[in-house]
């Protein structure tokens, strides 16, 4: 897959976990927040929580599927990178905080994408 075609399918997905997000309550608060520590996909308010989404596809559930690729090693990169956000955005910092994981997996027989909303995946 080239790196263009990974990045629409990126996008796609990330468009599919906040549309669901949204329809759940959630409100988005930006997107593809960046710093030199990572990035984050999705920073969303769900009441008064501040919620870091890691978005993961996989077309196929080989070595624990989209769930499972979310490892120790990137779990530490979304801590640091919501650290860095909270001290950007002071407005945030003393809200609470959790770490969500949308795992999207290929599509079964139907037209969409199966998601999998994981609330509180892992603490920092």
């Amino acid at each position: 897959m080239s790196d263009s075609s990974r990045r629409d399918t990126g996008q796609a997905a990330e468009g599919w976990a906040l549309t669901h997000l949204e329809e759940h309550g959630l409100r988005l608060l930006t997107r593809n927040w960046r710093c030199r520590l990572g990035e984050l996909d999705l920073v969303m308010l769900d009441d008064d929580t501040v919620v870091f989404v890691e978005v993961r596809y996989r077309r196929h559930s080989a070595w624990g599927g989209a769930e499972a690729s979310v490892d120790a090693r990137k779990r530490a990169r979304l801590s640091a990178a919501a650290q860095v956000f909270l001290q950007q955005q002071q407005r945030w910092a003393r809200h609470p905080c959790r770490f969500d994981v949308v795992a999207i997996g290929p599509a079964e027989r139907r037209s969409s994408p199966q998601l999998n909303w994981i609330r509180g995946a892992f603490d920092a």
